[in-house]
């Protein structure tokens, strides 16, 4: 008979799911139970040992609605083969990796012309402009201040007829706005140089340079300026500074010296031709850094430091090795490094060309003019909504940055809003318009015109945040802010649920 157990027992079984049978058998392994707070006594298989490392991020938000960090987070797949070949060379072995150390130069040598350095006597020497790559901006930052500041102590021994360890005893400040990236924070409070902090105004966020005039002094040994403040993506008006840095030097016989921090705006400004020269083209301007992992599309932490020339510059933090087996130089902080960053960066170079990256700026920049659009025609009450203090649709990062109309006195602020947004998976900057003093400990106001008890929020437009994704953040922002003004004036509840007489009923998906 057809039903019998004999015939049934012969009938294939169903296929089994691989990646349901893998996920069973590593669940019900006994190396997946235990904590990890410290070295296990045994090891565990390859499969195992990944999924407890890649286990951690399914806890995080997803990259790519990420709004609120500035650090790109797609890449192709040649691109990671890239990255994962230079995890194995590190660069710091100049003389075993010769070929990888002269496609560092050649990516620095691209970057320098990007930005307009004028090609140092020394090239021909070396090959290559004065310059490194970097873990990222903030080494970047840390380089060009230590520059800075032993670029003064040599004047201030000169001028004073001090002795190298006299003049090692003194301490130069540098001039930056208090819009500044957690770097000059370190530089401060590691590297003995003291902050003069100069606070713009709400809806500028570019110190005046007329205010930086009046804080310059013998001891300044240089002013910082930022091509695209994180905040709210403003360029400061960086001929402005050097126009005020020439007119002392000359007055008093100064020498003091303008870094651009261009940690976003290195790969944005260059291909936005209605920005005026910020770069190199500026005799004051004697280094300029610059993250590649942010808007030059890199997807490995690196970074960029240019200086004008080696002399009186470089030269102060070059460190010559040669128990290598040769005679290398060293500019960076950490000695070894891969050679991921340069290599992907290089990569980027080539892959998308200068057209490549004009037209991803051009894009952006209309994304985020999208999004402002939105922002700015939401109204309550008669009031608009938004107070927009980003840089606008032109000549800044593709940033969208405001805050919460104060005159319309709402139960909630900026940062309950990001909280919200959240629930649609979005994750948006919101924050308080202060800082923390590096020295002194304190918190004080971000602006000259606005309590540190404000709030603001701000939208990062990288470039994987296409018109389509942008359409449904702004949705989301809308049903957030539909949400909070229900919940503040007693019509829904914490889940959304509509108060009042009758059956009550749910909104949506507002939370």
């Amino acid at each position: 008979m057809s039903g019998s157990p004999s015939k049934r027992s012969r009938m294939p079984s169903p296929p089994q799911d691989p990646s349901r049978q893998a996920s069973m058998q590593y669940y019900s392994s006994t190396d997946t139970g235990s904590s990890i707070s410290s070295m296990p006594p045994a090891g565990m298989s390859p499969d195992h040992a990944m999924r407890r490392v890649t286990e951690y991020s399914l806890l995080d938000f997803k990259p790519e609605l990420n709004t609120s960090s500035y650090v790109n987070v797609v890449q192709e797949r040649e691109e990671q083969e890239v990255a994962l070949a230079g995890l194995r060379i590190n660069l710091a072995d100049q003389t075993v990796y010769p070929g990888s150390f002269n496609l560092h130069n050649d990516t620095v040598n691209i970057v320098a012309r990007l930005w307009n350095c004028p090609e140092p006597a020394s090239f021909k020497e070396y090959g290559c402009f004065s310059g490194a790559g970097t873990v990222g901006s903030t080494e970047a930052c840390l380089l060009g201040g230590l520059c800075l500041k032993f670029r003064w102590r040599a004047w201030m021994a000169q001028r004073g007829g001090l002795s190298k360890k006299e003049a090692r005893k003194l301490q130069p400040n540098v001039i930056i706005s208090t819009t500044f990236q957690a770097a000059w924070e370190k530089l401060f409070k590691y590297n003995d140089v003291d902050p003069i902090f100069i606070a713009p105004r709400v809806g500028c966020f570019c110190p005046d340079p007329e205010d930086i005039r009046a804080a310059i002094d013998e001891n300044t040994a240089g002013v910082v300026a930022v091509l695209g403040d994180h905040y709210a993506g403003h360029y400061h008006d960086v001929a402005g500074i050097c126009k005020v840095v020439r007119e002392v030097n000359a007055a008093k016989g100064y020498q003091v010296a303008v870094h651009v921090d261009a940690a976003s705006g290195g790969f944005v400004a260059p291909f936005q031709e209605e920005v005026p020269a910020w770069d190199f083209r500026l005799p004051e301007v004697v280094s300029i850094s610059a993250s590649g992992h942010k808007f030059g599309e890199s997807c490995v932490g690196t970074g960029f430091v240019v200086w004008r020339q080696r002399e009186n510059l470089s030269d102060h933090v070059a460190i010559s090795v040669s128990y290598l087996g040769g005679k290398g130089e060293s500019f960076t902080l950490n000695f070894s490094r891969p050679a991921s960053g340069p290599m992907v960066q290089l990569y980027k170079f080539l892959r998308l060309g200068t057209e490549g990256y004009r037209t991803k700026v051009r894009a952006q920049m209309e994304t985020a003019k999208f999004l402002r659009d939105g922002l700015k025609a939401m109204t309550h009450k008669g009031l608009p909504r938004w107070i927009m203090i980003d840089g606008g649709d032109s000549g800044c990062l593709p940033v969208v940055s405001a805050y919460l109309n104060p005159a319309l006195k709402l139960a909630y602020d900026d940062i309950d809003f990001q909280h919200i947004v959240a629930e649609h998976h979005w994750y948006v900057s919101a924050y308080a318009m202060s800082f923390h003093h590096p020295v002194e400990e304190t918190t004080l106001p971000l602006f000259s015109d606005a309590p540190a008890t404000g709030t603001m929020m701000r939208i990062v437009v990288k470039s994987n945040l296409t018109m389509v994704l942008a359409r449904n953040l702004l949705s989301s922002m809308t049903e957030a802010i539909e949400f909070l003004d229900g919940a503040s004036e007693g019509y829904l509840d914490l889940h959304g649920t509509r108060r009042g007489k009758g059956t009550q009923h749910h909104t949506g998906h507002v939370c």
